[in-house]
């Protein structure tokens, strides 16, 4: 039996590995580091490299995110303050990219998107502070979507109230 790869070697293993097991019209993806925020640690450069080996063992997409995994050091919060790694890692390697890091703002997943900075976002915190945040965003950017009919009752277009909840949207502004 060969020796089994460590390292970088062995989650690319293990990537093709799950990609045989996973049929091809199921898209499959691994969330990464981008960085580590640490001096001499691992930087977007080393993303890049990784996300070339996971892009040639068959996966579709990769979530790039960083902090957390290196106690005590100080992480630049702000709006979006992740996204430029999801962009380098996009613009170098041509997968389809996820960008995290204080995602909340309608306008702003949507520029991210639209910039080609990213493919998608992740919004985490801003869905667990509220779970109906795509709704209201679509409110908000003038989009039309449909509501499960339980809740069709509470779209903007259908009750006064929505001005009062949520005074952006668009629904709102137009009453």
């Amino acid at each position: 039996m060969a020796a089994r790869p460590t390292g970088a070697w062995r989650f690319r293993w293990r990537s093709r590995a799950v990609r045989a097991a996973v049929p091809n019209a199921m898209a499959l993806g691994a969330r990464i580091t981008g960085t580590d925020w640490a001096d001499g640690g691992l930087t977007p450069d080393d993303a890049v490299a990784f996300v070339g080996g996971l892009k040639a063992a068959g996966l579709n997409y990769v979530c790039v995110s960083g902090g957390g995994a290196v106690p005590h050091v100080k992480i630049p919060v702000a709006p979006g303050y992740q996204v430029p790694m999801a962009a380098k890692v996009k613009a170098a390697t041509g997968l389809a990219t996820r960008a995290v890091g204080l995602i909340a703002d309608p306008e702003q997943a949507q520029a991210i998107v639209a910039s080609g900075e990213a493919d998608f976002v992740a919004l985490a915190r801003a869905l667990l502070d509220d779970p109906r945040w795509v709704w209201h965003a679509a409110e908000r950017l003038g989009a039309e979507i449909s509501y499960p009919p339980q809740y069709a009752r509470v779209a903007a277009a259908i009750w006064p109230g929505a001005a009062l909840a949520r005074p952006g949207s668009a629904g709102a502004r137009s009453r």
